[in-house]
């Protein structure tokens, strides 16, 4: 005899799974709501995109025309006043921004959002071209760099030797 659909333990793991996914997507957004409220009060919010671990960030930028940051939080937990991840670059020309530093978590997915929204940020600033250094410090993460950007279509310039290397975008 075979038991309906409806008893089937399969189908209930399913609902179970759907239900608490649910759930987590109500909190996400409910705490998502919250936390723009207090990032809006101090930043720039730029707006909001998923990881690709499925999980809701609000992007947000400081700029006062020689610094600009563009930065992440998590919707998982309640802003604090702190981004969990965040792109330093400076202006080095009207046209011409420098990222400095790149940080937070690494292999979450926020620097490819971030990198993301700091392309379309500069571009709607009219700046023309993002550039970065990878220095001496860089070099035992230079293989995940040299992914991270060529991932983002940057231009790469390694010199092993000297243990440097330059990046660079253009639209």
């Amino acid at each position: 005899m075979v038991a309906p659909a409806l008893l089937d333990p399969k189908q209930e793991n399913n609902k179970e799974k759907i239900i608490e996914d649910y759930e987590e997507l109500e909190f996400q957004i409910f705490r998502m709501q919250e936390n723009m409220k207090e990032i809006a009060k101090k930043w720039n919010v730029l707006g909001i995109d998923q990881t690709r671990k499925e999980n809701w960030i609000i992007i947000y930028a400081s700029d006062d025309g020689n610094v600009c940051k563009i930065m992440a939080h998590d919707c998982n937990r309640p802003f604090l006043g702190k981004w969990d991840f965040s792109i330093h670059a400076h202006y080095k020309d009207d046209y011409h921004v420098q990222i400095d530093d790149i940080r937070g978590e690494e292999n979450r997915g926020y620097g490819s959002v971030c990198m993301k929204f700091l392309k379309e940020y500069t571009m709607e600033q009219n700046v023309h071209t993002i550039s970065g250094n990878i220095s001496d410090r860089d070099w035992d993460h230079v293989d995940r760099l040299v992914h991270f950007y060529k991932k983002h279509r940057f231009h790469i310039d390694i010199e092993p030797t000297d243990k440097s290397g330059k990046i660079y975008w253009t639209p």
